[in-house]
């Protein structure tokens, strides 16, 4: 089974995808065979019908994707793919409708520092053996999609507030999970936030 992971390596300006991809794909190992690109045309019926997972580390930008492939993207989801969104792949809000898709809005991040993450939902698939944990990273702040149900897998504290850190829902017959870290290369090294994703992915992608 196989998993698309898209990024970008030629015009990444805050998170380049090189690392990035090989860390998926060792998390992956043994689960999912990762193929990594930055082909945006390969969001088509044809290709995505061939992974079990769409994984987003897309980098943010204002140019949207082609209505074509966002459609597709959307389309994979809601018959029943899975889509695992790391950090900066929160960036296909970009297109309105993928943003509703996804369940939260980024909207800017505080600096970079010590973040302590609690997990309201121990019992879920995905948080499984997963306990409280520190990680260096982004505090990126979002509002949620009103009128949109999901469950909030991990928060932190930040500014007098709880704040998402991840989180996960159905979307038609298919899964979406959102995980906040992953800002660069040492987030990676993080063993909670590795168990999280490849948790998240076999989740998202009805293999949990």
């Amino acid at each position: 089974m196989k998993a698309l992971a898209l990024g970008s390596y030629t015009e990444a300006k805050y998170h380049p995808f090189a690392g990035v991809d090989h860390e998926f794909e060792q998390v992956f190992a043994g689960e999912l065979e990762v193929q990594s690109s930055e082909d945006y045309g390969l969001l088509n019926k044809d290709t995505l019908s061939e992974y079990k997972l769409v994984i987003a580390y897309t980098e943010f930008s204002d140019v949207k994707i082609s209505l074509q492939h966002s459609s597709a993207l959307l389309s994979y989801v809601a018959g029943g793919g899975g889509l695992l969104v790391v950090h900066n792949g929160i960036s296909l809000q970009r297109n309105q409708e993928l943003g509703v898709m996804l369940g939260g809005y980024f909207t800017h991040h505080p600096e970079y520092t010590s973040l302590h993450l609690s997990i309201p939902v121990p019992e879920h698939p995905i948080m499984q053996g997963i306990g409280d944990f520190v990680i260096q990273d982004e505090p990126y702040y979002f509002e949620m999609q009103p009128h949109f149900e999901t469950t909030i897998l991990a928060e932190y504290p930040h500014d007098g507030a709880m704040r998402p850190a991840a989180w996960c829902h159905e979307f038609g017959l298919g899964r979406v999970v959102y995980l906040m870290p992953g800002h660069h290369l040492p987030s990676f090294s993080v063993e909670p936030f590795r168990q999280m994703i490849k948790q998240g992915g076999l989740w998202a992608a009805a293999l949990l």
